[in-house]
């Protein structure tokens, strides 16, 4: 039998690291098979760390643009024109935020299907990103040092490559406040990122939920990648409409304003003493979290800051 090759449309969007989230859900929205990010500033951040430097080639970030590009992909046979005026329709939008988006120009180009599976690969290099969890992916190899947990992770084109320093903020919140035997709600849970290092940081219990259906099939396959089908459980569908048991620590890595909205009503779903972690919250949006989490009778424990954004650690006032 002849493997079918397709030839893909590549449609990218310039634009600012604050709105990479926002744009990738419309590629996601629209069916796009896969999203990549290709950001100039991701080669600064890491040339911060020592450690990155190990396992990173300084080429694979010459991307031969200073703008922030987020790609996506869709199938040849589709009515590109048509994808390119929705996807336009989106950005209007967009631009009304209250948020530097940069140009929002259009690019589109055909890609071969090879190179579309394998370039995108070429950005997701092993991290360290807190003091035991590691990072990798599941095509290379690494020999972790004493103390270090390997998560192995296949992005399968949904983004969520635990790179961002919302993912690394949330998991360092994860190992300094859930104790083990803990159990962990993961809202908005992308490729299962936090959920693997929850039970790799002692979760005996974990629940992960998204509205995404990629991002709740590329969970599983990654939960069974690293062997947890029996402690993490993937659910497809909104916190509560899915979910009516209560965890120990609940972490939400999304965005401020959906944030904001849950901390009416998250509080029924942790257990008394439990923390919930927030991220994803942009440096404008963080007094605006904060009053919010305020006024729905938290504490807030814990502010961190890396870059254009905030991870914060609350906890519901003694009820």
């Amino acid at each position: 039998m002849h493997k079918i090759i397709m030839n893909w449309n590549e449609i990218s969007v310039s634009t600012t690291t604050l709105a990479v989230e926002i744009i990738s859900n419309i590629f996601i929205e629209l069916g796009s098979k896969g999203v990549m990010i290709e950001d100039p500033s991701d080669f600064h951040l890491q040339g911060q760390d020592p450690l990155a430097w190990d396992y990173m080639e300084k080429e694979v970030f010459d991307f031969g643009h200073e703008d922030v590009r987020v790609i996506g992909y869709f199938s040849s046979e589709e009515d590109i024109n048509e994808k390119i005026s929705e996807i336009e329709k989106r950005l209007d939008y967009v631009k009304s935020l209250e948020l530097d988006t940069g140009t929002l120009e259009i690019f589109k180009k055909e890609v071969k299907q090879e190179n579309w599976e394998n370039e995108w690969k070429k950005y997701f290099n092993v991290q360290k990103v807190s003091d035991s969890i590691v990072i990798k992916p599941s095509w290379e190899k690494y020999t972790p040092k004493a103390g270090e947990k390997i998560i192995d992770i296949d992005p399968g084109m949904a983004f969520g490559t635990g790179t961002h320093e919302t993912t690394r903020m949330c998991i360092n919140a994860i190992e300094k406040y859930m104790n083990k035997g803990d159990s962990l709600i993961d809202i908005g849970c992308g490729s299962g990122i936090l959920s693997i290092a929850a039970v790799h940081l002692g979760a005996k219990k974990v629940i992960a939920v998204d509205l995404d259906k990629l991002a709740v099939k590329v969970s599983k396959e990654n939960v069974d990648l690293n062997g947890f089908s029996n402690t993490i459980d993937v659910r497809y569908g909104d916190l509560t409409d899915v979910i009516d048991e209560k965890a120990d620590v609940i972490v939400a890595n999304i965005i401020a304003d959906i944030i904001a909205k849950l901390s009416e009503n998250i509080a029924d779903f942790m257990k008394d003493g439990g923390y919930f972690i927030s991220s994803g919250i942009i440096n404008d949006k963080k007094d605006f979290v904060i009053s919010k989490l305020k006024e729905n009778n938290f504490d807030i424990i814990e502010e961190n800051n890396d870059g254009e954004w905030n991870c914060i650690v609350s906890k519901v006032k003694s009820r």
